[in-house]
């Protein structure tokens, strides 16, 4: 494996995942797994008035690339629109497997252009954002059944 991928910098943002305590309120919640290195992340969010993202929390049982992932999400969630957080999932999703050449603009995302070529670590890089993607929709969805 290719020491490009664990980098100083994968390495410290590994080391400081935001908002690593569950949400006991959650409006939304979502866990997901990766089926290839076991890897799992379970994200909680709450949202304001305007339906983004106003505090979040997150437990991650993942690899180094997965943990650095959650915690460029974490960083950047609050106070992104459901559909931003959608668009960013995408952007990675299509990112690493190639299909747009750059990781679109949640920032920091460019440091994992290295783990283009281990198509068996994409699960885990995406699972943070698939995992917050999933809990605002549901929160969303939980908000316009109430109203």
């Amino acid at each position: 494996m290719s020491a490009a991928l664990y980098n100083p910098t994968i390495l410290r943002l590994a080391a400081s995942i935001p908002h690593d305590v569950r949400l006991a309120d959650a409006e939304g919640s979502s866990e997901k797994r990766s089926a290839v290195c076991g890897s799992r992340v379970t994200v909680d969010v709450m949202l304001d008035e305007r339906g983004r993202v106003s505090a979040i929390g997150q437990e991650v049982r993942a690899c180094a690339l997965g943990q650095a992932s959650a915690a460029l999400m974490g960083a950047h969630a609050i106070g992104r629109s459901v559909e931003e957080i959608d668009a960013a999932r995408d952007a990675v999703t299509g990112f690493l497997a190639g299909e747009r050449d750059d990781p679109g603009d949640w920032p920091g995302l460019d440091i994992f252009l290295p783990a283009r070529d281990y198509p068996a670590r994409h699960p885990s890089i995406r699972l943070a954002f698939e995992a917050v993607a999933d809990a605002a929709r549901t929160a969303l969805a939980r908000r316009q059944a109430a109203a």
